[in-house]
């Protein structure tokens, strides 16, 4: 399990950087969307004209009032087709830009994230997300063809989390309020980023503490617990797509992602601006 984690958080930031980078908030505005339309949009497209209902429920921890503002700014302005085809450019044009495109075992980390990808698209059921991107083509060239696997190995992972979320009753915004406690990320980003109002803010704040999942501001011993059980069998959920590549293909895989990863990263397609 720890391979197959390693292997997918290696090479993550190839498909993660797509929120952040400036050719797709560019590609967007050409087709008249705002930055977060633009998110809600491109994420959302592979289901066709989804609706809000299907958007807030899918990604889930977002403030339903902003997802159907995007939303409906979203589908008053371009179609699903349209939005698919400026992320997939938009994809490709920043991934060149870190010189993924150069980097010389390409060829092989391709071979495998596919491999795993494929695999997975044997347990669609229960994963609405993924089996959306699932149902797309391939794209012909290899630098968006890495970028859809691990964008289907994201979004698969994704939906097994949010089950892990829903099995243990932390609602989108509990998990929100759980995250922001460990102190990883900014409080302020995600209260921002997710739109939720401080009254519901602070409510979700007081039911949590009456569950003993947070101690003040900080995660409680039970809440250290309870996210733990979470990653843990979210980690185990998503072993289904990298169990086609074995241990040995799981730890090849994170070893070749590495230097994808760093280029990403060393290239400041992650950075927020």
């Amino acid at each position: 399990m720890n391979s197959a984690r390693a292997a997918w958080r290696r090479l993550e930031p190839v498909h993660g950087m797509i929120y952040f980078v400036p050719e797709a908030r560019r590609r967007y505005a050409d087709l008249g969307l705002s930055r977060r339309a633009g998110y809600f949009a491109s994420r959302s497209a592979a289901f066709g004209q989804a609706s809000a209902e299907l958007v807030t429920a899918t990604f889930y921890n977002f403030h339903p009032e902003l997802v159907r503002q995007a939303v409906d700014e979203a589908w008053d302005t371009a179609t699903p087709q349209q939005v698919l085809d400026a992320r997939y450019a938009a994809a490709g044009e920043a991934l060149r830009r870190a010189g993924i495109h150069e980097l010389p075992d390409l060829a092989e980390v391709l071979a495998l994230v596919r491999r795993a990808a494929e695999a997975a698209r044997e347990h669609t059921q229960g994963r609405p997300l993924f089996a959306a991107h699932a149902a797309l083509a391939w794209p012909e060239e290899p630098v968006l063809q890495l970028w859809h696997a691990q964008t289907l190995l994201r979004e698969f992972r994704g939906d097994g989390h949010v089950a892990c979320l829903l099995s243990e009753g932390v609602g989108g915004l509990d998990a929100l309020v759980l995250h922001a406690a460990t102190g990883e990320v900014p409080v302020d980003f995600l209260k921002a980023s997710r739109a939720w109002p401080e009254e519901e803010w602070a409510d979700a704040e007081e039911r949590l503490r009456k569950r003993g999942l947070l101690d003040g501001d900080s995660l409680s011993a039970e809440g250290a617990t309870l996210r733990g059980h979470i990653e843990d069998r979210t980690n185990r959920l998503a072993l289904p797509a990298y169990a086609a590549l074995g241990d040995a293909g799981c730890e090849r895989l994170a070893e070749l992602a590495t230097p994808f990863g760093h280029a990403v990263i060393e290239t400041g397609l992650l950075k927020l601006g």
